[in-house]
């Protein structure tokens, strides 16, 4: 009983959350909100006891990557910021729902591909083992290339924040 009730405060502080910091117009209000859902995400992980998860959540997403946004928005001037401001259109609110919907009909046709709702229809439980070699594999349904992937992104950030923090000469 327990369980589900720090579920439910935990997705409480998620949803609204991720709400505010897609809806402010305040980019720190927006970072500490974003700061706010993975930490929620690490407590949901540490809930079902994936502490090494919980434990990566904190240190790579809510530590560094958190930090990369705060240092990137110092850097950036306070009349570029101003500039951002634009008010809400009826035509990309109604683009934003439709690559909502593309995303979630993407996961839901994933989850039935793979076979992950019928397995956890039918109380079998996936072990961690199974989980680990899924995620470091490079067979079919094997994730080490998008691991990959997103160790270029975050290269690629670090050097777009290298680029941001250079000062540049004055001719």
């Amino acid at each position: 009983m327990g369980n589900i009730i720090m579920f439910t405060i935990l997705a409480i502080v998620i949803v609204a959350s991720a709400l505010l910091c897609v809806t402010t117009k305040r980019i720190m209000r927006a970072a500490t909100f974003m700061l706010f859902v993975l930490f929620g995400v690490a407590g949901v992980y540490f809930l079902l006891d994936y502490t090494f998860l919980g434990a990566a959540q904190i240190a790579v997403y809510a530590g560094g990557v958190t930090m990369i946004y705060v240092f990137a928005i110092q850097l950036v001037s306070k009349r570029t910021l101003q500039g951002l401001e634009e008010k809400l259109k009826a035509s990309k609110l109604v683009r934003g729902a439709l690559a909502s919907v593309a995303g979630l009909v993407v996961v839901c046709l994933i989850l039935l591909k793979t076979g992950f709702l019928t397995l956890s229809s039918a109380g079998q439980e996936v072990s961690m083992n199974a989980i680990g070699h899924a995620l470091v594999g490079a067979d079919k349904y094997e994730y080490v290339l998008p691991f990959e992937f997103i160790s270029l992104f975050l290269l690629a950030c670090i050097i777009g924040g290298l680029i941001v923090a250079r000062k540049e000469e004055q001719k």
